[in-house]
């Protein structure tokens, strides 16, 4: 989920290269490519037909050969994409040549996961920094990372180049961490409190709410298990509807 505020400066001179206009739709998938490129890579293959990548991602192969347009990667007919050069240039797109520095506010339970995990890395990001409001968190020692006051963040910020804060607070201290982020220059925010954060143009905010994704497999299984308790036709005069609600049956609701 996405919160994102335009600059409002699409013309600004800089080092970094103009991009191509992408669909946010696009972009979501970019990430699903690259780890399925990365994947193939292990496995010591060189190029990739459109259905075999579409396929590892689970997209269709003319999604996929869409989205790789945008771009300017077509492929080669009968051989496919050379998957070194795919993985070159969606990096390249994703600002993944370079290796970002997060900063980590929050470091209870999730935060102790999210500290830990090797995928950051992997991946181009590097967890530099760690913070919390409580005292009794602060000076703590997490994989080889000190935890340091919150109050810190702004020399944090300056002396780590940070690029990226991490918020893991519970829900009521979330919005004063992404004020405190936005004021010392933050402006891309991951967002692991369930909550909506208020942030001003120029922001971007990535919500991930673990809860609200649980809901929505709930709502699946439901909806299956509704599905297979459908009564038998002519039974009762009730058409099961998904979510286990029933309606009268068309002929006997029309009064014929």
């Amino acid at each position: 989920m996405s919160q994102h505020r335009p600059s409002g400066a699409p013309g600004r001179t800089g080092a970094v290269p103009a991009l191509p206009e992408l669909p946010e739709a696009t972009v979501s998938r970019l990430p699903e490519y690259l780890r399925a490129l990365h994947t193939l890579a292990d496995s010591g293959h060189e190029t990739v037909s459109s259905e075999g990548l579409a396929s590892a991602v689970g997209v269709n192969s003319a999604k996929l050969r869409k989205d790789l347009s945008h771009l300017g990667s077509y492929g080669t007919r009968g051989v496919g994409y050379d998957v070194a050069l795919l993985i070159d240039q969606i990096s390249s797109v994703l600002g993944l040549t370079q290796c970002r520095a997060v900063a980590l506010v929050g470091v209870g339970n999730l935060g102790h996961a999210l500290a830990g995990y090797d995928g950051f890395a992997s991946r181009g990001f590097r967890i530099a920094a760690l913070l919390d409001a409580d005292p009794s968190r602060v000076g703590e020692e997490i994989h080889g990372l000190v935890v340091r006051h919150v109050h810190e963040l702004p020399r944090v910020v300056a002396e780590e180049s940070i690029a990226i804060g991490v918020i893991a607070t519970p829900a009521p201290a979330a919005q004063a961490v992404a004020d405190q982020l936005v004021a010392v220059g933050v402006t891309s925010i991951l967002n692991f409190a369930p909550c909506v954060l208020s942030v001003p143009e120029g922001v971007d905010v990535r919500k991930v709410d673990l809860a609200i994704e649980l809901q929505i497999l709930s709502f699946h299984e439901h909806r299956k298990a509704s599905l297979t308790a459908l009564p038998a036709t002519g039974g009762t005069g009730l058409t099961a509807l998904p979510g286990g609600l029933a309606t009268p049956d068309t002929q006997e609701a029309i009064g014929t």
